[in-house]
């Protein structure tokens, strides 16, 4: 077994371990991981679904004109419950390299989007230290966490679209992706129509597993969906499942590219946008505007920028600051 295969079993098996563990502790940990009885938010019941302007998709919010500070937040909001709770839940990756990925080494989250959670929790609290509960989330489990409200917010690699906004709401867009194509160097392979009747592996439920089905009978792959992207990586290593290529974000694919780039290669042109957002209940709108006044704040301070350079800069090409859009 190669070293980066070595190393991403290592962060599967320490995820599974921790995901199946039972309830979270009561002690103030900066890093909790539960799949389980992680406690829930004091949450009201959604509001009924209602029709979504899909003409502006990834707008959002309004944020305030200015953020309250933390020992000033508005009596009811759900900032200021939050705040009493005592720590921000927060639904996560594990798999997700330099985004959201468990370090197997110390056994903590970290990445681009766990610092933007925490910059989340320290506009609440003051400082994130001792301050958020992560949650390790499958796919399918994303928005049912955030509806019920086992969990606050979810950052974890979501793709905006309008069927997704009918069941929770969006912050304003955190980073601009695109779907392409990973497959192993030296294949031949030059985009997706290559693939055409192969078996092509991504995220069950995500949205690249959507934008294959809905390619022409000539073109399409074989779709074949797995708990999490990781997992079609290590298929794709090991010769498993008959596996040709990977399809899913750039974000996740660089990452798997970087951890081993003697044995794989991305290729072909993009597939389409995959802008990111923040998933919250709509039971929350002020929670809404509060996350993506943080978010306007890290963009314009310089924080964002800082925090991509930091963590993607490496293996990625920078993309530019993400020009929020509001609704309301």
């Amino acid at each position: 077994m190669t070293r980066p295969l070595r190393y991403l079993a290592a962060i599967v098996l320490l995820a599974g371990t921790l995901a199946g563990c039972g309830a979270t502790s009561d002690h103030a940990l900066n890093l909790t991981l539960s799949a389980l009885a992680t406690p829930r938010a004091n949450s009201t019941p959604s509001p009924p679904t209602k029709k979504v302007n899909c003409r502006h998709a990834t707008a959002s919010l309004r944020p305030p004109a200015a953020l309250p500070a933390p020992n000033a937040l508005p009596a009811g909001s759900f900032m200021a419950q939050i705040r009493k709770r005592g720590y921000l839940i927060a639904g996560v990756n594990t798999g997700a390299y330099k985004f959201g990925s468990l370090n197997p080494t110390t056994g903590t989250i970290e990445g681009f989007e766990i610092d933007l959670v925490n910059e989340v929790a320290a506009a609440i609290f003051g400082n994130a230290s001792g301050h958020v509960r992560y949650f390790a989330l499958t796919v399918p489990q994303r928005f049912t966490a955030v509806e019920d409200g086992r969990v606050d917010i979810v950052a974890d690699t979501i793709t905006i679209t309008c069927p997704r906004r009918a069941l929770v709401d969006f912050s304003t867009v955190y980073y601009n992706a695109t779907q392409r194509l990973l497959v192993p160097r030296g294949s031949g392979v030059k985009d997706i129509q290559a693939l055409a009747h192969k078996r092509v592996c991504a995220t069950a439920s995500s949205t690249p597993i959507d934008v294959m089905k809905a390619m022409s009978a000539a073109d399409r792959p074989v779709p074949v969906g797995m708990p999490q992207a990781i997992d079609c990586l290590v298929a794709l290593q090991q010769g498993t499942g008959n596996i040709a290529a990977i399809s899913t974000d750039s974000s996740i694919l660089q990452g798997f590219q970087a951890q081993d780039p003697n044995n794989t290669e991305i290729v072909g042109p993009s597939l389409g946008s995959v802008p990111y957002g923040m998933a919250i209940s709509k039971a929350h709108p002020d929670f809404v505007r509060f996350v993506n006044g943080v978010l306007a704040r890290l963009e314009q301070d310089g924080t964002w920028q800082r925090l991509q350079a930091e963590w993607l800069g490496q293996f990625h090409q920078l993309e530019a600051t993400p020009t929020p859009e509001y609704d309301g």
